[in-house]
């Protein structure tokens, strides 16, 4: 079973969104402290709203969605600050 991810912020287009990883490439995305919605990637270069209320997909090719998409395909978390042992 895998692990899920922390929660994370990511910048596009200077607005910052709050990425919630729920499962299977499923996000919960806020936009200024409002729920955004959910996203799922569809393919590679592809991200689809799901519907608030179904959560069946929305086939509607929206731009922000893919780049908030894209920014998540993007992210790498940061490390943990832990490892600065080493570090002399």
């Amino acid at each position: 079973m895998q692990e899920l991810q922390e929660p994370f912020d990511v910048l596009v287009n200077g607005v910052v969104y709050s990425v919630f990883p729920e499962e299977d490439n499923i996000y919960t995305i806020f936009k200024a402290g409002a729920e955004f919605g959910k996203i799922e990637k569809d393919t590679e270069n592809l991200w689809i709203k799901l519907n608030p209320e179904t959560e069946m997909p929305l086939f509607d090719n929206d731009p922000e969605v893919n780049a908030i998409g894209q920014a998540i395909t993007n992210y790498v978390p940061e490390e943990d600050g832990d490892d600065d042992e080493d570090f002399e």
